[in-house]
């Protein structure tokens, strides 16, 4: 890391820095909302380098037990870690560690480290490194994005073990008297976990994409974070002034003095609306109008069903099971039960839609190893990973019925092609039926089937789908991202991935309105669904279902309660006449401004 004991952020003031130096804005991916402005620190990797080192043949036992000593020091580490995050951010974000210490805890690698000991008089160091830079290697020959976040792990893992062998002292951020924003290419597991008792306002990472475990934590820990900013941490120095926009995916380094003044009233707005919002929660989610509108969350744990309450929400719209993969066993059918009955009963009665596994892609088992594909997004995955594994899909689907006995639960399916497909599923849920009912357990029969419409193929077949499923769930981040042939994680193509794009737009319009036709439940829940710019036009369209994330339930709740739906049709008719995403995305900004004309957007 580049910053040490001196990591305290210079006085001066941001104005007098903002005029020094250019000002530079950078495009990434938002991961927490908001907006956090402070002086920068940057930490660089941390690289523990360990030149190769020989023992004497008396020394082998003494580094035998070094290492050993190491690998107990570093397990009794990640214990501690894990307590604090667990009482801080809960136990399923806390398990994000349990990988770590399997990995620590492993014979087999431990057996290699202490061969080379034995048989090649390495260093206990140099021993721990060799083996650990050749996992690192394994990893990148895989093309999966998981697998590669998993490198990252493995960094993490080597340095905390390093760290033990050679008594070095790892920096931290708690000595902070004041804010800042804290810059590096990337951030370990344990490093993003430490930040929730620091000073650190926000975050900005060159690499990193939505579902890495550092996104996760800084999820959960709820201050802004943009990630996937390429050469961000190269670009700037220690004391620079940064402000991190997390609404817009936005990284702005020394600010002149009106972008400067112009974000200060943004994050000033940002905390007394989240007041203000708070006065929403129990008061309906209506039109002025008379229009009602069902707000549900998505939810990745079961726990995070209690924001339904909390945030004044309808229900849960989607939750996102393939999260039970987070660790570093398969979670069997009992643990599935429970996670799914826990996320029912923390709902209070509200309704849940569970979807089921969308691994895969950037989303695969810890213990299923299957060969990297060349492109993984349009590869085996989502229904079709569940379909060649019908025994893993069988045991979620008899865990989802189970549950259904214990309050209302409504099933989906992901990622559909084709009617092929759908059937397929439908068979393998009541093949899942009779394995229950031949063994006497409760469950709800006529439990809702539904899909996410997602791919351009089953958008297209619209009319044929909605004749076979209860209710229609419109998932944008994958439907952008196949409409438009721009992968929603890349970085690098991230300007071509836009929910604006005219071809979007009419092709969410043209299912709302097929779901009408058909009498079929129609919601949205990429999240598209959760940004108050597209709030009118969805509403225009025809939507009367929006799934997002807890925190923004309060924000999309007060523009429907403020706006009218003869407003919203108008929005969404002059919308759709535009040739271009940017003259959409700068038409319906401009309609939020005339609405909310107080609201940071």
């Amino acid at each position: 890391m580049r910053a040490c004991c001196d990591i305290e952020p210079s006085p001066r003031s941001p104005q007098h820095n903002a005029t020094a130096v250019a000002m530079e804005i950078f495009t990434g991916i938002a991961v927490s909302p908001g907006v956090a402005i402070a002086e920068v620190v940057v930490f660089d990797a941390e690289e523990l380098r360990i030149p190769q080192r020989s023992v004497a043949k008396v020394e082998i036992d003494s580094e035998v037990i070094r290492l050993d000593e190491a690998i107990t020091r570093s397990v009794a580490d990640l214990d501690v870690q894990h307590a604090t995050v667990r009482e801080e951010l809960g136990h399923d974000v806390a398990d994000v560690f349990s990988w770590h210490k399997g990995v620590l805890q492993d014979k087999g690698l431990r057996r290699n480290m202490v061969k080379l000991i034995e048989e090649r008089c390495y260093s206990a160091a140099y021993a721990a490194c060799t083996v650990m830079r050749n996992q690192q290697r394994r990893f990148m020959q895989m093309s999966d994005p998981l697998l590669a976040e998993r490198i990252r792990d493995v960094q993490d893992i080597e340095r905390r073990l390093l760290r033990n062998i050679l008594g070095a002292s790892g920096e931290d951020l708690a000595h902070l008297s004041r804010e800042i924003i804290l810059v590096s290419h990337d951030l370990s597991t344990s490093q993003t976990a430490r930040l929730s008792t620091t000073k650190v306002a926000g975050v900005a990472l060159d690499v990193g994409g939505p579902t890495s475990h550092t996104a996760i934590l800084l999820r959960s820990w709820g201050k802004p974070a943009v990630l996937g900013l390429n050469n961000l941490s190269g670009s700037v120095s220690g004391g620079d002034t940064v402000i991190v926009d997390g609404v817009n995916h936005l990284v702005i380094v020394n600010p002149d003095a009106a972008k400067l003044k112009e974000y200060e009233a943004r994050r000033d707005r940002f905390s007394q609306i989240a007041g203000e919002l708070g006065n929403l929660r129990d008061l309906p989610s209506v039109t002025q109008d008379g229009v009602e509108v069902e707000l549900l969350i998505n939810i990745e744990y079961p726990k995070e069903s209690a924001a339904v309450a909390k945030k004044g929400a309808d229900g849960i719209g989607l939750y996102r099971t393939e999260f039970l993969y987070l660790r570093d066993s398969e979670p069997d059918e009992d643990e599935q039960y429970q996670a799914y009955k826990d996320a029912i009963e923390g709902a209070g009665g509200a309704p849940v839609t569970i979807r089921t596994f969308d691994l895969g892609a950037d989303k695969v088992t810890q213990s299923k190893r299957f060969e990297p594909e060349r492109n993984p997004m349009l590869g085996n995955r989502s229904i079709r990973f569940s379909l060649q594994n019908l025994e893993m899909f069988k045991i979620q689907l008899r865990a989802i019925l189970r549950a259904s006995a214990s309050g209302p639960l409504r099933v989906m399916f992901p990622l559909l092609t084709s009617l092929i497909e759908l059937r397929q599923a439908k068979m393998t849920l009541l093949d899942a039926m009779e394995d229950l009912e031949e063994s006497g357990i409760a469950f709800n029969r006529d439990i809702e089937v539904g899909m996410m419409m997602e791919t351009p193929a089953a958008a297209s077949q619209a009319r044929e789908f909605t004749r076979e499923v209860s209710f229609v769930s419109i998932g944008t981040n994958d439907l952008i991202q196949y409409v438009l042939a721009a992968d929603r994680g890349n970085e690098r193509v991230a300007r071509y991935y836009s929910a604006s794009h005219p071809a979007v737009i009419r092709t969410v319009r043209d299912i709302i309105r097929t779901c009408r036709r058909a009498s079929v439940d129609c919601s949205l829940c990429g999240e598209m669904a959760g940004e108050p710019i597209y709030t009118l036009l969805l509403l225009g369209l025809g939507l009367r279902k929006f799934s997002m994330a807890p925190n923004n339930v309060p924000e999309i709740k007060k523009v429907i309660r403020t706006c009218t739906l003869s407003k919203a049709e108008r929005v969404a008719k002059r919308a759709l006449s535009f040739d271009t995403d940017t003259q959409v995305t700068n038409y319906l900004r401009n309609e939020m401004k005339k609405l909310l004309p107080d609201d940071p957007v």
